[in-house]
């Protein structure tokens, strides 16, 4: 089935072309108007995201597999492999905007729950410290993390970082923006977007009172904070695409043994549910091993939707599909294309490398769409003004 046509559909996303080189890469002795670096760049997902409104100019991420997805897509031209800790800021290029999707299993509450001084979330003082040396720090930072980061503790990681950006002289809000508005994948995930104190921004791009963007985790990690800001976006439009049209029904199954012990794992009542279903409708629910009063059990869901997309070291298992088709029920694993559908990546998006490559290089990222949205409704406007003001 597809979908009809509409801003930011699932067929639009997949059919997206791919950039030649020429337009993501700029030399830095010809800085394009909104130039842009990007920090623990990953498999390139933000660039796709971000592509015809900003131009990255430098990138670096320290895994090799990611780094491989990431350069097949974009240009290796401004990609630098390796730790964030040896970048140096006197560096970098000058750039309108910095991006940085800090690591997240410090603060998932998949993971260890080490915070955001943890050895791998903590990453982002990092990145602060980077900013710190640049001889002129980027008018916009975005943050992007997990829900964690404002949900956890009370919002004290949130505050934390707040409190960092804005004893560097910017003005910052967070907010929440769900893939599943967009894709047929439940993934929320926090943006934090700060801007310099002494720039004005654009009255229709703030609210005086929290919107859409913050709900109650982001409004208590906000109360009482100097320099907060209220972002106001538009909604995007009803997403219409559903789980079912972007499984690939050919795909192969799980071998016998693992297929049946898959099924035999799903839970009393999702069984029931499945029961009732007509037995000839080719039907698709997702799934993750849960263990429940000691037991092992598959729990799916039945809205038509994935659920978020994890990586076995953010410590959750991978997702599987059960399919009903020809009246037989069987089980699988997303394949590596399901899941770059899933994050909104172009049909021709290069994913080089294992399965289990592959996957992480999806599980471990932003949505395109998200990205998209987010560039084209805040950042771009925010860049078009300050770059007016600068040239005025």
């Amino acid at each position: 089935m597809s979908p009809p046509s509409f801003e930011y559909s699932l067929t639009e996303i997949l059919s997206a072309p791919l950039p030649s080189t020429p337009s993501v890469c700029s030399t830095i002795d010809k800085q394009p108007r909104h130039a842009y670096l990007e920090f623990f760049a990953g498999s390139g997902l933000v660039a796709q995201g971000l592509k015809t409104m900003f131009t990255p100019i430098w990138a670096n991420d320290i895994d090799v597999k990611k780094a491989a997805v990431y350069t097949a897509n974009h240009t290796e031209k401004h990609f630098h492999l390796g730790s964030i800790a040896d970048v140096a800021g006197n560096e970098l290029p000058a750039a309108a905007l910095a991006w940085a999707s800090f690591p997240c299993q410090d603060l998932s509450l998949a993971g260890l729950a080490g915070g955001i001084h943890g050895k791998r979330s903590g990453l982002v003082w990092e990145w602060l410290r980077i900013i710190d040396e640049m001889p002129a720090a980027p008018s916009i930072l975005v943050a992007e993390n997990v829900l964690g980061l404002v949900s956890s503790s009370g919002g004290t990681h949130y505050r934390q970082l707040h409190a960092a950006l804005t004893e560097r002289g910017y003005k910052v809000g967070a907010m929440l923006l769900d893939a599943v508005r967009f894709v047929p994948q439940s993934r929320p995930r926090i943006f934090v977007v700060a801007v310099r104190s002494d720039l004005p921004v654009p009255a229709e791009l703030t609210s005086t009172t929290p919107t859409w963007l913050h709900p109650a985790s982001v409004q208590k990690a906000a109360s009482g904070l100097d320099n907060w800001v209220w972002w106001q976006l538009p909604e995007p439009p009803t997403r219409l695409a559903v789980l079912a049209d972007i499984v690939e029904f050919d795909a192969g199954y799980a071998n016998t043994q693992s297929d049946e012990r898959n099924i035999s794992l799903i839970s009393a009542k999702h069984a029931a549910l499945l029961s009732v279903l007509p037995k000839k409708q080719t039907f698709v629910a997702p799934g993750y091993k849960r263990t429940r009063a000691g037991k092992q059990v598959l729990e799916l869901r039945f809205d038509n939707v994935a659920g978020c997309l994890r990586t076995p070291s953010g410590g959750s298992s991978r997702q599987i599909l059960v399919i009903r088709k020809n009246g037989e029920l069987r089980s699988r694993l997303l394949t590596v294309k399901e899941t770059a559908r899933l994050m909104g990546a172009p049909e021709e998006y290069k994913i080089p490398g294992s399965y289990n490559d592959g996957y992480k290089a999806m599980g471990d990222a932003v949505a395109v769409p998200v990205a998209r949205w987010l560039a084209e409704k805040l950042l771009l406007p925010l860049a078009e003004s300050y770059a007016d003001q600068s040239e005025s």
